[in-house]
């Protein structure tokens, strides 16, 4: 077993995440291998001392904040093993952006995208079931993932292929999860992959994980577009979700469908410009080129479905050159650039929703967003109806007032058969509203589980349940 640095100095860079949440811990361990994170786990199994699982730290539930005991990083777990036609297998701690990198020059694609995938790690990934723009088209990570190596808590490793079941004297997690897209709570499943899929590194570490892989596109048209009222807007993005639902290899089957509300498109005005003024809301949108419709098949099709919906035909950019794609994402970041700028200049952090709900309560939830208290901006995956409200409080009193207005924004989620994180995850600041969302029982059987692979309950501390 690595011995642990206690170096304070050094342990501060391992105590904070991208919730901006501040932690402690009195020692810090680094292991290069299955092994010495299964003697790690054994060691502090037996004498009570908490591990938190660090490794790119861009979670913003706090999840990777530690409450004292150990820090276990996971950045010298980092190597590619294989990458094949079918499948591609790495460590735990490789940077997601990179392996895709290294599988696209490869000519293959895996397909999950969160926003922090060239910060994020292969195994947060999967252990969060991360998502992104993409998740429209190809799902969150779940589907994508084959085979695992978990240490779990007690120091025992476990190789799990998909379709090899959990064993029999572990209790069964049965509840029924929103029918959306969602990564709250553990999943109700004997399937032993998805078991360690999404419980956020309470009931163990993900070392290793063989992945599926599926076709490279080899073309993708991006896709800009202005629209004069909201109405007209959803009237598109219902055409162009029932559309690709029915076939994903049709001229309109779009991979994402981005949501950008007016103070998004302001943001974009005052940085990039080309915003038109009578615009109120705006979509982008990714296509994947098919063969069997080409370019020119896809553009007819979109331009149809744009101007049969009211989108402001004129303004709208559909790119199939660098120079375009360049336009349509200087775009797409100068709208978080301009956020992370407001907060700067506020002072106060930003406060973020991470909901989703199904596709009849979308209108419903835009109007609880738009009735927001404060300066705030509303962008995100519409596809999915998961949208991401930063509300942008100036002062003490406006960001006791944005974080009441989350809490209520949660129950209106709740009552709409949502669920209270589409991607971010519970970690430490959300147990509440998973509590609120699932019920006492569903947090019982959680609990239940919990103590039967983590008798101490040393890993994840805080995380997703409370002691």
């Amino acid at each position: 077993m690595p011995t642990p640095v206690t170096d304070p100095s050094v342990i501060e860079g391992y105590l904070t995440d991208a919730s901006n949440i501040h932690g402690h811990a009195e020692g810090l361990v680094r292991p290069t291998s299955t092994e010495e994170v299964s003697a790690i786990l054994r060691y502090c199994q037996a004498n009570n001392i908490a591990v938190t699982v660090s490794a790119g730290r861009t979670s913003t539930t706090a999840a990777a904040v530690p409450q004292g005991g150990w820090v276990l990083s996971m950045e010298r777990l980092n190597t590619i093993h294989h990458i094949g036609q079918d499948t591609a297998q790495a460590d735990g701690g490789v940077f997601l952006g990179a392996f895709q990198t290294e599988i696209e020059a490869a000519g293959r694609f895996f397909p999950p995208d969160p926003t922090s995938r060239h910060e994020c790690s292969l195994g947060a990934a999967i252990a969060c079931n991360a998502s992104g723009a993409r998740s429209f088209r190809y799902g969150p990570t779940r589907p994508w993932v084959l085979g695992l190596t978990v240490v779990l808590p007690n120091g025992e490793v476990m190789e799990v292929k998909r379709g090899d079941s959990v064993p029999d004297d572990w209790p069964v997690v049965d509840w029924v999860e929103p029918h959306v897209k969602t990564a709250a709570g553990y999943a109700p499943t004997r399937d032993a992959v998805d078991f360690f899929i999404g419980q956020e590194g309470t009931l163990g570490i993900i070392t290793r994980a063989t992945v599926r892989l599926t076709d490279l596109p080899a073309e993708i048209m991006g896709v800009l577009a202005y629209f004069p009222s909201r109405a007209s807007l959803l009237r598109f993005v219902d055409v162009a979700r029932t559309a690709a639902r029915a076939d994903r290899g049709g001229a309109v089957s779009p991979r994402c469908l981005e949501y950008y509300d007016s103070n998004c498109l302001e943001l974009a005005a005052k940085r990039v410009g080309g915003v038109p003024s009578d615009a109120v809301c705006a979509l982008f949108c990714e296509q994947e080129v098919q063969p069997s419709h080409e370019e020119d098949g896809h553009m007819a099709a979109w331009w149809e479905a744009l101007d049969e919906a009211g989108a402001l035909a004129d303004d709208t950019l559909i790119a199939t050159d660098t120079a375009t794609r360049e336009m349509l994402l200087s775009l797409r970041h100068a709208i978080p650039a301009g956020v992370n700028e407001e907060v700067v200049a506020n002072g106060m952090p930003k406060v973020g929703t991470d909901l989703a709900v199904p596709d009849s309560a979308l209108p419903a939830i835009m109007d609880a967003y738009e009735a927001a208290p404060m300066r705030h901006v509303l962008f995100g995956h519409i596809g999915d109806n998961h949208l991401h409200l930063n509300l942008l409080p100036k002062n003490e009193g406006e960001l006791a007032r944005a974080r009441a207005f989350y809490g209520e924004l949660v129950k209106t989620t709740i009552s709409l058969g949502g669920t209270v994180s589409a991607e971010h995850g519970i970690g430490k600041l959300k147990t509440a509203y998973l509590a609120d969302m699932v019920g006492p029982e569903v947090i019982a059987r959680f609990r239940a589980l919990k103590q039967r692979l983590d008798p101490a309950w040393i890993l994840g501390r805080g995380t997703m349940l409370t002691q």
